[in-house]
């Protein structure tokens, strides 16, 4: 005969105690909505918030309208920062630009039309 000891019956498991009937169940804390949540429609999809405009994106829009050169300056470093920051404003910053360079264009041609007038209107020489 050998020493080893009789195999030992397995043990039933323990049923989990039953709930008092006084005390209401808890739910847990992510199964409770929001009070501020609304319902949403089937089928409906909730929007996503639009992305930051950078500041100097709408300075430099507005400043290519008044002071172009200004403009075309603060439009550079805001499409710089959107690239950076990935923030929005980047058709603001690219109008401004384009406006920007379009006045200045403007600007130089009339200040080259006033000096050629001016030029030859002097090479004329004055007979009165």
């Amino acid at each position: 005969m050998s020493d080893t000891p009789p195999p030992t019956p397995p043990v039933p498991p323990v049923p989990p105690p039953a709930p008092d009937a006084n005390v209401p169940p808890q739910p847990t804390p992510y199964a409770q909505p929001s009070p501020y949540a609304q319902p949403v429609p089937y089928g409906a999809a909730g929007y996503a918030y639009a992305p930051r405009t950078n500041t100097l994106a709408i300075v430099g829009f507005v400043l290519s309208f008044v002071v172009s050169v200004a403009g075309i300056v603060c439009s550079h470093i805001a499409l710089s920062q959107i690239k950076r920051t990935g923030e929005g404003g980047h058709g603001l910053a690219l109008a401004g630009l384009i406006i920007g360079y379009v006045f200045t264009g403007f600007w130089v041609l009339y200040f080259v039309v006033i000096i050629i007038v001016v030029v030859v209107s002097a090479s004329q020489g004055y007979s009165g």
